[in-house]
């Protein structure tokens, strides 16, 4: 397999956007489940409400453009932040990248429109709560995450005080993905791969592998495997 396809294979593993859930169809196809059975995901992480008498701490809140749909964070920063170029990312968002920050499914409490979200699964092109999937309101479909099976990708431009110093601090992004695939040049000394971080080639600011480095890492895996 040519490294091109790898790269379009793993796009497609990590795309996740809106749309109307009116056929709450769940992981399994199954559309013809009980009541209870489709409300059973409003039980689990990151959908489960936390009530005041729980101990979660709020740091950050979030909300959609039409404000249906909000949120707290209990983490003070994200786990990982990154931006993302691939073609799937460019065309679910309509912009030049996605920029995501990751968090547990844990971390997040709805306060509002946890029950009013959409889903829409990018492998398939469905509109099922198959994971991973992406999440939006389902009023005015502002993207609000991507669910993957043990985390979640938020959206920084979503938080409330992100355009403070302490908020841009905080959800600083650590790299660029799929830079090859972008479609503006981000000079920002920010390290840059070719695709997934730490699976593919670093790039440098206009877009070049950096052929010296690769050979390098290679070079130490080598090593490790010959003591092992």
């Amino acid at each position: 397999m040519s490294s091109n396809q790898q790269n379009q294979d793993q796009e497609q593993q990590r795309a996740p956007s809106p749309t109307n859930q009116s056929t709450n169809t769940h992981e399994n196809g199954d559309t013809s489940t009980s009541r209870s059975d489709q409300d059973e995901w409003k039980q689990r992480p990151p959908y489960q409400i936390h009530r005041s008498s729980d101990s979660f701490h709020a740091v950050w809140n979030g909300k959609c453009h039409c404000g249906k749909t909000r949120y707290q964070l209990s983490r003070d920063k994200p786990l990982a932040a990154k931006y993302c170029h691939c073609t799937t990312c460019q065309r679910l968002h309509g912009s030049p990248f996605q920029w995501a920050a990751i968090f547990h499914k844990t971390d997040i409490n709805f306060t509002h429109g946890h029950h009013d979200l959409a889903w829409y699964d990018p492998s398939e092109c469905t509109t099922r709560h198959k994971l991973p999937c992406k999440v939006s309101c389902a009023y005015c479909r502002t993207p609000i995450m991507d669910e993957g099976r043990n985390m979640i990708l938020l959206f920084p431009t979503l938080i409330e005080g992100i355009n403070s110093k302490e908020g841009r601090e905080a959800f600083k992004p650590e790299c660029h993905m799929f830079y090859s695939r972008r479609v503006v040049d981000i000079k920002d000394g920010v390290p840059k791969w070719d695709g997934i971080n730490e699976e593919s080639k670093r790039m440098d600011e206009d877009g070049n592998i950096i052929e010296d480095e690769h050979k390098k890492e290679g070079g130490e895996h080598e090593q490790k495997r010959q003591k092992t």
